[in-house]
């Protein structure tokens, strides 16, 4: 293909050279490094003129001495700054700028400018802080430029940005801004900050958020840092402390606030604050909300950062928030894989941690809100998650010191709980993606009577994997994982939330099981061994909630808890509602009400859960106008809808009793796609059903009966509990 001739970077040129062609250069439109060339032997640059220092280009160089050093843009496009004088009333303080008269200014004699300097033109924006070297070299977080992906349907062809000529930062000057060369296919455009409409508003957005919380916010960050930055690690923490330990004064202010409003939960637990006045958090959370939209308007990473803190509040309004930030992210390009841009390693860590961060947020936000998801796997290229993208340099405290060894064992604890939760997530999305999309529904309906085992066949490989990736959790995720420093004081345990999405994962699956039986049409074994799965379910689920210490439910929780702690329940309302007797519907009720009283209990000390409470009294209140069932005795069925002693043979044949066909369990297993820990009911003699075995109760602790009455499942969690 014919290309055009490009026009090269500068080559090494003697100084007699650069004075006869600086006529030429004049009139050139410069791109790339030709923007960097003198076009006057005595000019400084922009940044050397505005610091008043000496300019220096050596032979053959494209940028002078300091811009080389800071790692900055050498250019010569601004216009020489006003200069000042002094008023003749010998008031030293009295300064006004020189102004350049314009074709509409009045003349310099006239009426209207013989005024006061009142009506003087305002003096020029202050420069702003020049960045650090850390920041400067990132993609997503320089501080006076953002960053927008060039996707490869854009105008800007991606075989043409590759004709031009990049500098030595992997940057080309074309008319629409600054092209960004990630690697050999990826590019980004980048733009000043300032050409947004709402630019300026950060630093008074930025004093509201500190006067908010002052004097406590060092308090605050500490809070953070130790309680909810190590099982949500989307903030670099070392470069976050280095920065506030050197007094910079330019944080995204969404970003601080969300650190803050986060860090006002555990207020009372802190024994230095619990008794100081505690600072509004709505007031912190308005300042938030308008300057998140603002920051929106030049994506960063921070912005990223901030919007997925302001989702985990107990009462964030997740969905519209979520698909925003997915948005800003697919700009920021967190949507592909980058191992080998040319950034620095740090970053590249971290933008792998928010682009999870996100993934995660998108998928159990799709769950709780019955809504499609916005992140396909097509289009999602991030590599997983290595220890080696939590990296940080000499890892320090927010008070200067190193952290001790119970603290970078809770960090690495935590760090481990995020990367199985993405692990989790996946599963959880197959999950709805298998079951609850709009084309799986019409197949389920097409299938008519025949759709519970076309569930079940499709089932299977999902549920597979859950087991599989339960029974594969490190020790340090468990439940009953020590969690004591040295000195044996508690540590806060932030395990709740991966366990409960677990078990909100399971429920998700039986559920759609559930509401596809028909008593009319459904084969009653089948019928009996879904209802007693998902039975099974419910109890180890309702289980665990019981089995929550104080430690767990002060620890941080994902966003989604308090709708997972509501899925139990709604759950639980299911099976009430389609219990084929009136045995089992009061068995059900009887669990719904002691899990209310678990749940208001435990409220005290994790307020969220109050949301789940209300959504069980709703349920119940539909429940109300639910008709009154049959015995099931006549039928020689449990009151848990199992058969009795009898019913069924232990072996061999074909006989039915008691209106129960008898089949062979692990063979109706097999077929209709049912995983292993799902045959933990096995018919034989007994009197009646006493719960099924459960072996994910096992590391909570030794098992308890599930069928206990609701005053010794009350006395059995007192323990965890003041």
């Amino acid at each position: 293909m014919p290309r055009a001739p490009l026009v090269p970077i500068a080559a090494a040129r003697p100084h007699k050279q650069l004075a006869q062609e600086k006529d030429n250069l004049i009139k050139l439109k410069t791109i790339g490094a030709v923007a960097n060339i003198r076009t006057r032997r005595e000019r400084p640059c922009d940044a050397c003129r505005r610091r008043k220092s000496r300019c220096v280009i050596h032979e053959g160089a494209a940028l002078c001495v300091l811009c080389e050093f800071h790692k900055q843009d050498c250019t010569f496009v601004q216009s020489p700054q006003p200069r000042k004088r002094k008023l003749d009333t010998g008031e030293k303080s009295n300064v006004v700028m020189k102004k350049r008269p314009a074709a509409s200014d009045p003349p310099a004699n006239s009426p209207q400018n013989s005024s006061t300097t009142a009506k003087i033109s305002k003096p020029p924006r202050p420069v702003e802080q020049k960045d650090t070297s850390i920041l400067a070299e990132t993609l997503g977080l320089q501080r006076r430029r953002h960053c927008r992906y060039v996707g490869r349907t854009t105008a800007l062809d991606p075989t043409l940005i590759g004709l031009t000529q990049f500098d030595m930062r992997n940057e080309s000057t074309f008319d629409l801004g600054t092209l960004r060369k990630v690697n050999e296919h990826e590019y980004f455009t980048m733009y000043p900050d300032e050409d947004s409409q709402t630019y300026g508003d950060d630093a008074d957005a930025l004093n509201a958020v500190e006067q908010a919380v002052s004097p406590y916010g060092p308090a605050l960050i500490d809070i953070y840092f130790r309680t909810i930055h190590p099982s949500f690690p989307i903030i670099q923490e070392q470069v976050f402390l280095d920065r506030l330990r050197n007094h910079d004064r330019n944080f995204n202010p969404p970003l601080l606030a969300g650190m803050y409003i986060l860090a006002l939960n555990w207020w009372a637990q802190d024994p230095k604050l619990a008794s100081l006045p505690k600072p509004d958090s709505k007031k912190l959370e308005e300042i938030a909300s308008r300057s998140l939209a603002s920051a929106m308007q030049r994506p960063k990473l921070s912005t990223m950062q901030a919007g997925l803190l302001m989702l985990q509040r107990p009462d964030a309004d997740s969905w519209s928030l979520t698909t925003q930030l997915i948005a800003v992210g697919q700009e920021l390009g967190l949507h592909l894989d980058c191992s080998d841009w040319a950034i620095p390693v740090w970053e590249r860590g971290l933008r792998k941690r928010i682009a999870w961060a996100l993934y995660i947020q998108d998928k159990w936000s799709s769950l709780v809100h019955g809504r499609p998801s916005h992140i396909f796997a097509a289009n999602w290229a991030v590599k997983p998650i290595t220890d080696d993208d939590f990296a940080e340099d000499a890892p320090v405290t927010t008070r200067g010191v190193h952290k001790s060894e119970a603290e970078a064992t809770e960090t690495a604890r935590g760090q481990t709980i995020f990367m199985q939760m993405i692990s989790l997530t996946a599963i959880m999305a197959e999950v709805v993606d298998t079951f609850y999309t709009q084309s799986a529904i019409r197949d389920f309906d097409a299938a008519g009577p025949h759709a519970t085992r076309l569930i079940l066949e499709r089932a299977k490989p999902v549920q597979i994997k859950l087991k599989d990736w339960f029974a594969a959790l490190p020790h340090s995720t468990r439940m009953a994982s020590s969690n004591l420093t040295d000195n044996t004081t508690t540590l806060l345990s932030p395990t709740g939330y991966l366990h409960l999405g677990y078990f909100a994962t399971e429920i998700t699956l039986h559920r759609r099981i559930i509401q596809s039986l028909r008593p009319a049409s459904t084969d009653p074994y089948l019928l009996h061994i879904c209802r007693a799965a998902a039975k099974t379910r419910l109890i180890s689920a309702m289980d665990f909630v019981n089995r929550l210490r104080p430690e767990h439910l002060r620890a941080f929780w994902y966003s989604a808890s308090k709708i997972n702690f509501t899925l139990i329940g709604t759950f639980g309302s299911l099976l009430w509602a389609t219990a084929p007797g009136q045995e089992e519907a009061d068995f059900y009720r009887t669990r719904l009400l002691e899990y209310r009283w678990t749940l208001s209990v435990s409220s005290k000390r994790a307020g969220f859960l109050d949301y789940a409470v209300q959504m069980l009294d709703a349920s119940r209140g539909m429940l109300a106008n639910l008709a009154e069932k049959p015995s099931l005795a006549q039928k020689r069925v449990s009151s848990a809808g199992v058969p009795v002693s009898g019913s069924v043979a232990s072996s061999g044949g074909g006989a039915a009793v008691g209106g129960l066909p008898r089949r062979n369990h692990r063979a109706m297993d097999s077929r209709d796609g049912y995983a292993p820990h799902l045959r933990t009911y096995t018919p034989g003699p007994g009197p009646a059903f006493e719960g099924f075995a459960s072996e994910l109760l096992d590391q909570y602790g030794e098992p308890e009966p599930h069928l206990i009455s609701p005053i010794t499942t009350h006395s059995s969690i007192d323990d965890g509990f003041e």
